[in-house]
């Protein structure tokens, strides 16, 4: 079984081979971007399911489907760069980072779950899939992750560099299942998504990560209250944005812009394009 599922996109843009030729991984093809969302209706969204369910719904968990929604809406924009080709995903993951607190040091890390097809899930199922792969994170189940991070933790530093380029060569460039070291199949993903609002942080924007082979990352920054425009007038309103780092070997404005008219959409109307609000719990 090869790491991922992959089919080569052959009918490519005279622009779409220039910019593959401009940039290597060495150098930087970051282009970055801010999204302002009005979060009035993803709120009241959230809330709701968490009063109906009990479970403990957030923004990334809506984020997880919000984006393979607009991955899937955009199948250009879910694609890997490899032998200087573009190649469509199959699948659509999204990475979430998961904060760590080494049980030795003390000192923060940072690992990750990666949640797949998340588009055609439920936001219960969403929740439930989300804190099963962190809590196994967090509790150092996940055998593959902890070989991962065991493996690196062993590698002398003048040889990081060289070791995380010959994992990332091994998995996307020859396409190679490798759980069978310690690695799991495809760990990053379509897309990464980290909270920063979590953080009480409200801008920020992330970079690429080369060997992960993402083209596209995003940090959801705090919502907070600003002035908006509402028929003419001016008004108090609950405004988080979203915060895009992407690869432009794969991705440019036009994707950008379609990917955004889909977020736009989702928050204008979260229960119509995320799923209906689920029925009341039976009282105690």
């Amino acid at each position: 079984m090869p790491n991922l599922r992959l089919r080569q996109k052959t009918n490519l843009s005279s622009f779409r081979r220039i910019a593959i030729g401009t940039w290597r991984t060495s150098y930087n093809p970051a282009v970055y971007g801010a999204l302002a969302l009005r979060a009035e209706r993803v709120l009241a969204y959230v809330d709701e399911i968490r009063r109906r369910t009990g479970k403990r719904l957030t923004l990334s968990h809506l984020m997880a489907k919000a984006v393979a929604m607009t991955l899937h809406e955009m199948p250009d924009a879910n694609a890997i760069l490899r032998r200087n080709r573009i190649y469509l995903r199959e699948d659509i993951g999204v990475f979430f980072q998961v904060a760590l607190e080494d049980d030795k040091t003390g000192e923060i890390d940072l690992s990750g779950a990666t949640l797949f097809d998340a588009h055609e899930k439920s936001m219960v199922e969403i929740v439930d899939e989300f804190e099963a792969k962190v809590g196994a994170v967090r509790k150092r189940e996940d055998k593959n992750l902890e070989g991962s991070r065991n493996l690196f933790k062993k590698i002398p530093f003048r040889l990081l560099n060289a070791a995380l380029d010959l994992l990332g060569w091994l998995s996307f460039e020859l396409n190679l299942d490798l759980r069978w070291a310690g690695v799991p199949r495809d760990p990053f993903g379509s897309a990464m998504v980290t909270n920063i609002g979590s953080l009480g942080l409200e801008e920020a924007f992330v970079p690429l990560v080369p060997y992960s082979r993402v083209p596209l990352l995003l940090a959801l920054g705090a919502v907070k209250e600003e002035a908006v425009v509402e028929g003419g007038e001016v008004k108090v309103g609950k405004v988080i944005r979203a915060f895009a780092t992407f690869d432009h070997r794969v991705l440019d404005g036009m994707h950008a812009a379609r990917m955004s008219r889909t977020l736009k959409r989702i928050f204008e109307d979260p229960e119509r394009e995320l799923g209906p609000l689920p029925p009341e719990a039976p009282p105690a």
